[in-house]
């Protein structure tokens, strides 16, 4: 609640003298700005620096900060005014979280040419949102669907699908607001760089968000398989055998889409997981599916070297090598954000099908 009051007074200030933020200088270096003439301290937080950058104050009670030059890149990053975490509420950008205080503003510095992840000239495909029951779960729960460009001028094709979760503090908008999955595979498919297919998210969470309570995984397992892709299958013109079925996520979603996938070969014959909350899991009893008779055609794990989770998606790797089970471990630079997870979907998704 004090999250909410704040940026409620910090906007109330706003319409009152409207203040530019982020500004971003052709040479990369950006402003940040906000209106807060009782505060006494004002500190930005973001993807693009490590620590806090404390704003300073004008007469007028606007604090401000310029940073940079930045990479072209899409930075999350927030103000702490007096100790509270809120937004900017001069950015219309926000990155929507599963809880108040996981909410973020949005900051994209463009380069001098389109990237991977940019809207360019090409076709596009198109997201919906749907609601769905899940009896599984009691409850009526949402996913986000994202379709290739051509889908709806050709009611004869099938696609193959794949199924991507979000991380902790999420929700199934994360993919196409902070990923850009759409704009990826618009880009990738122009350039005849993989194939098209569909794209399903669902919420994550079994149990509530925050909650703390116990068997998330396992609730939100049951939700997947009992009830989304049932739901995927009835209404969407997907392929409903494992050959044309992947499924990866992100953080608690990579340790989802790993522990999903890989006990269920029958269903999923590619699985990726990115930066994955595996923990030091027990192979055999975690992921007993491995041993079956069914192979899988790609298992695929990344993770940066700057990622708390990094070591234990080393270990992982080990572990697979050690049971000869075939594996590509990515490795880069970057730490636990979606600068490296856009990345690896770019290059995961040409891999698929």
């Amino acid at each position: 609640m004090k999250f909410v009051w704040l940026a409620f007074v910090v906007v109330t200030l706003r319409a009152q003298a409207p203040v530019r933020s982020p500004e971003v200088a052709p040479d990369r270096r950006v402003t940040f700005r906000v209106l807060a003439p009782n505060a006494t301290q004002v500190i930005l937080t973001g993807e693009f620096q490590r620590g806090g950058k404390p704003l300073e104050k004008n007469e007028q009670g606007l604090w401000s900060v310029t940073i940079g030059p930045l990479d072209p890149e899409i930075y999350n990053y927030n103000f702490t005014i007096d100790g509270v975490k809120t937004i900017d509420p001069n950015n219309a950008q926000v990155k929507t979280g599963s809880t108040p205080s996981t909410i973020s503003s949005i900051l994209e510095v463009p380069a001098g040419e389109p990237t991977f992840y940019d809207a360019d000239a090409v076709p596009h495909g198109e997201i919906r949102t749907h609601w769905y029951e899940s009896k599984s779960l009691h409850a009526t729960r949402r996913l986000t669907v994202y379709t290739p460009p051509g889908y709806e001028s050709d009611a004869r094709t099938r696609y193959p699908v794949l199924y991507l979760f979000h991380g902790a503090n999420a929700d199934e908008t994360a993919w196409t607001r902070l990923g850009h999955v759409n704009l990826i595979l618009d880009n990738l498919l122009a350039a005849g760089k993989c194939k098209p297919f569909v794209v399903v998210m669902p919420f994550g969470y079994g149990v509530p968000p925050g909650s703390g309570a116990s068997g998330n995984t396992a609730a939100f397992t049951r939700d997947l398989l009992e009830d989304v892709l049932p739901f995927v299958d009835a209404h969407y013109r997907v392929y409903q055998d494992r050959g044309h079925r992947a499924i990866a996520g992100l953080s608690m979603g990579g340790g989802e889409s790993l522990e999903i996938g890989l006990n269920h070969p029958d269903l999923f014959a590619y699985v990726g997981g990115f930066s994955a909350a595996i923990g030091n899991a027990n192979l055999q009893q975690t992921f007993a599916g491995l041993t079956g008779e069914r192979k899988l055609r790609l298992l695929w794990i990344g993770c940066g070297k700057d990622d708390g989770l990094f070591t234990a998606s080393e270990n992982f790797s080990k572990t697979l090598d050690a049971a000869h089970i075939q594996h590509t471990f990515r490795q880069s630079e970057g730490a636990h954000t979606w600068i490296v997870w856009r990345r690896y979907l770019n290059e995961f998704a040409p891999l698929l099908f």
